[in-house]
């Protein structure tokens, strides 16, 4: 079976309860996921799926066409699926089309962010038929996964479970809280907590980095997926923003504090233990609540690392 779906790293994190529930259903079947390269690759042996494929392949491009289905190249690589399950141009006559003729089996066609009320993972699972399946949101870790998170904790002179991660970026700025005061409270949680920082930058927020560097604060960026929910896994908690990454920490196992801006948290929060700060004025959103729900969430015993 082959899942096709287009979304960003959060997208994908809250479609994973319905990759589980598709292998549920689908027991003897061996599930493909093509979506963006750097996702593909990362869901593969960790999101429920055997093996990932680049959404970006000209097989994928040859479908948008007229005679897409005649595609040689198309017919091959669609053809060997049994069955295809499709998140991507739901509304796209020639994509609809092209697939159903390629694809060797049956093709069902799905909304890539569903209509409806309630958490996007559970309108996924009920667009697949399986609204009465656990929205189980999990990360199968690799030993790899964590000898490279182990690699980074070593160079920073960190110690597992004594350390928080600080997500200070997102896909939009207009998420984003303060990066000054992510900074204050880096210094907040080494002071009060005694536990040590540690800011994970994407290319988005590199420059960023003079800021906490100035702040004396451990900065990581350019790491693999993999292994920042590694560490993550290894870390006593987060605190970030309205994200992909914070997605992917709570995915990882790890508790923490999500910020929330204008995006409703109903639909979009994270799953797993965490707690959400909803402010729709980002920058009336003081350190102390953010600082408090760390500590309560600390004092209520989910700050235990699981390493």
């Amino acid at each position: 079976m082959l899942i096709i779906f287009p979304g960003a790293l959060g997208d994908l994190i809250c479609v994973g309860p319905a990759i589980r529930a598709l292998q549920r259903m689908n027991p003897a079947a061996s599930l493909e996921l093509m979506a963006r390269a750097e996702l593909a690759d990362f869901a593969a042996g960790r999101l429920g799926v055997a093996a990932g494929h680049s959404i970006d392949r000209r097989e994928m491009s040859a479908m948008f066409r007229q005679d897409g289905a005649s595609d040689l190249a198309a017919q091959e690589f669609f053809g060997r699926f049994e069955e295809i399950c499709s998140f991507f141009a739901f509304d796209d006559p020639n994509y609809r089309r092209n697939l159903e003729l390629a694809c060797g089996g049956s093709v069902t066609f799905h909304q890539f962010r569903p209509d409806g009320a309630g958490h996007i993972a559970e309108l996924y699972l009920k667009s697949i038929g399986a609204a009465a399946a656990p929205v189980e949101s999990r990360i199968d870790l690799m030993p790899a996964d964590h000898e490279a998170a182990a690699e980074v904790i070593t160079r920073l002179n960190l110690i597992p479970g004594e350390f928080v991660m600080l997500f200070p970026g997102s896909g939009s700025q207009k998420k984003n809280w303060l990066a000054k005061r992510f900074a204050r409270l880096a210094l907040e949680i080494e002071h009060r907590m005694r536990k040590r920082a540690l800011a994970v930058l994407g290319p988005a927020e590199e420059d960023l980095r003079p800021l906490f560097h100035d702040y004396k604060i451990a900065v990581v960026s350019t790491l693999s997926l993999a292994t920042v929910a590694a560490l993550a896994d290894f870390a006593a908690g987060f605190v970030g923003n309205d994200s992909g990454v914070s997605h992917l920490a709570a995915a990882a196992g790890a508790r923490g504090v999500v910020i929330f801006g204008p995006t409703d948290p109903a639909r979009w929060r994270p799953l797993g233990r965490v707690t959400v700060l909803s402010a729709p004025d980002l920058e009336a959103l003081e350190l102390a609540p953010v600082l408090d729900a760390l500590q309560a969430a600390s004092a209520a015993g989910l700050s235990v690392a699981r390493r």
